[in-house]
């Protein structure tokens, strides 16, 4: 297998091991591709599945704006609407 890497991560790969942070490059490559499979693993997604995620997003429009002031409302309006013996102690005005 042949690895083509850019300048830039070729002299990061020789520094790690002039310093001592790894035995060879080869080592310092096989801890790079362990911790890139472990990233994809936690992240549970295949890449056709985050392209489906992002068209999704895409689909779904534009974004509405965020008002936080306007969900603590809708909140309030929604706990005044429960019946009293449903609300949280601290909500009850008896």
């Amino acid at each position: 297998m042949t690895i083509a890497l850019t300048p830039e991560m070729a002299g990061f790969v020789r520094h790690a091991v002039e310093t001592g942070q790894y035995a060879s490059t080869s080592e310092a490559i096989r801890e790079a591709v362990r911790e890139w499979q472990e990233r994809r693993d936690l992240l549970g997604y295949t890449v056709d599945e985050l392209r489906v995620l992002v068209q999704k997003g895409i689909d779904s429009g534009p974004a509405t704006p965020f008002d936080p002031e306007s969900i603590r409302q809708e909140g309030r309006r929604l706990l005044k609407a429960r019946p009293v013996e449903a609300r949280p102690l601290k909500a009850r005005r008896d």
